[in-house]
């Protein structure tokens, strides 16, 4: 595409909104985000579909780094190319490192007053409320088998055992390419 061509300017800027207000608004990091770049992604902007997404999502989990910063890359470089990716990836990342400066300035200066201590006290459950409904939404998509069940479930005794996540991850991946073919 033309870089001054107004389709990839016009994608381009879905990219910067879309990753941007990701950026801004998803909180909790990891898998809280998930929701949000769904919604963006899958429900908004129908970029992928559902099933395209949990595969951007396992493709980006299998990696080390952000989530985010490696969904907006992919999803970038999908929708306008290498531009496109550096488009979503310079949005997704700047809003939260310009508030973690802010916060992190504020919070050192506060950090045992009640309020905050009451504040971060309560957000944690809330992160875990976002990662259980980001795996509830993606379950459909992502167990569609009894096959596809036990690999969650062996997943999941994995993980709780302490196994490190990409571990879990690589092994999954291998033992699909052998075995799941």
């Amino acid at each position: 595409m033309d870089p001054a061509s107004p389709t990839l300017l016009h994608s381009l800027a879905d990219l910067a909104v879309s990753w941007g207000r990701v950026g801004l608004v998803a909180f909790g990091g990891g898998g809280a985000m998930v929701p949000f770049m769904k919604a963006e992604c899958v429900d908004l902007r129908s970029w992928m579909t559902d099933e395209q997404f949990l595969e951007a999502l396992a493709l980006s989990s299998a990696l080390p780094g952000p989530i985010s910063a490696k969904m907006s890359v992919y999803v970038g470089l999908q929708i306008a190319g290498g531009l496109g990716a550096a488009v979503a990836f310079s949005a997704v990342m700047t809003p939260p490192a310009l508030m973690m400066l802010g916060l992190s300035a504020v919070y050192a200066r506060f950090r045992d007053k009640p309020a905050v201590l009451g504040a971060m006290s309560a957000v944690k459950p809330v992160v875990v409320a976002l990662l259980f409904w980001a795996a509830l939404a993606l379950a459909p998509d992502g167990v569609r088998s009894l096959r596809a069940a036990i690999i969650a479930v062996a997943a999941g005794i994995a993980l709780f055992a302490k196994v490190p996540p990409a571990l879990v991850i690589v092994v999954a991946m291998a033992g699909g390419a052998m075995f799941l073919r």
